[in-house]
């Protein structure tokens, strides 16, 4: 039942995706030029709780666990495990009221209704994985950007994406280089569970009736811990919710 269900429901479930990211792509163009920045990020957020909340359609059950009353006079990174590509509009959502800007293979900047637009006019960083360089100059950039306007960025340590859950190891080089131009962020944890599981299937179709749960754990104050030993501690945090 369960995957005639999936079968059912996941052509549902891609039409209004499709049509969201499609209508949103020229509400953001309006947005952006005739408002301004706040108006633009008005319609994203908006985006970003449809997108999230249309997992529902195949009968995912959302639980949001922990505070998400982050001081917004400050700067976040956003350190998070990486599960699927549905963890994106859960924490642009819950995130919201600390403008959450995104370090992004340059992949997504391109072609896609709506993410890529937002990718190039938002402030992420848009980075090159085969140019080191150039990655490092995007993370730079925005780890500036948060400094100055007190927004957070949001990074994925592992690097790509768990398809089965389990953790990779984490890397500290782009939380590193954030800090160094961002000296007064906090940091905060952010575990993801169970998105992969819409994926057990492959692609297509997305399983029905799995349970995805976010969870903000104690933000942390970097104190001039070194990058590798706070890197340590938030995969551990991370790695005792979600069981790994």
């Amino acid at each position: 039942m369960k995957l005639i269900l999936s079968h059912i429901l996941t052509p549902v479930y891609f039409v209004v995706f499709g049509f969201l990211v499609v209508i949103f792509q020229p509400i953001q163009i309006i947005c952006r030029n005739f408002w301004g920045y706040q108006s633009h990020k008005t319609s994203v957020d908006i985006l970003n709780l449809w997108l999230f909340k249309s997992l529902k359609i195949v009968g995912a059950r959302i639980i949001i666990e922990g505070s998400f009353d982050f001081p917004t006079n400050r700067p976040l990174i956003i350190v998070a495990n990486h599960q699927s590509t549905y963890d994106i509009p859960a924490i642009y959502w819950l995130f919201r009221k600390n403008h959450p800007k995104f370090i992004a293979k340059k992949e997504l900047g391109k072609y896609i209704p709506s993410i890529s637009y937002n990718l190039r006019h938002s402030g992420a960083a848009i980075i090159d994985r085969k140019n080191p360089t150039q990655a490092i100059k995007e993370i730079i950039k925005l780890g500036r950007l948060i400094e100055s306007k007190n927004y957070s960025a949001c990074i994925f340590p592992e690097g790509t994406r768990s398809r089965t859950g389990k953790l990779r190891s984490f890397q500290s080089g782009g939380i590193k280089t954030l800090l160094k131009v961002s000296p007064s962020a906090l940091i905060v944890p952010f575990a993801i569970n169970g998105n992969h599981k819409l994926h057990q299937y492959g692609k297509y179709p997305l399983s029905f009736g799995e349970t995805l749960k976010f969870t903000a754990l104690e933000p942390i104050e970097p104190n001039q811990i070194p990058a590798e030993e706070l890197v340590l501690k938030i995969e551990q945090e991370i790695s005792k919710i979600i069981g790994d």
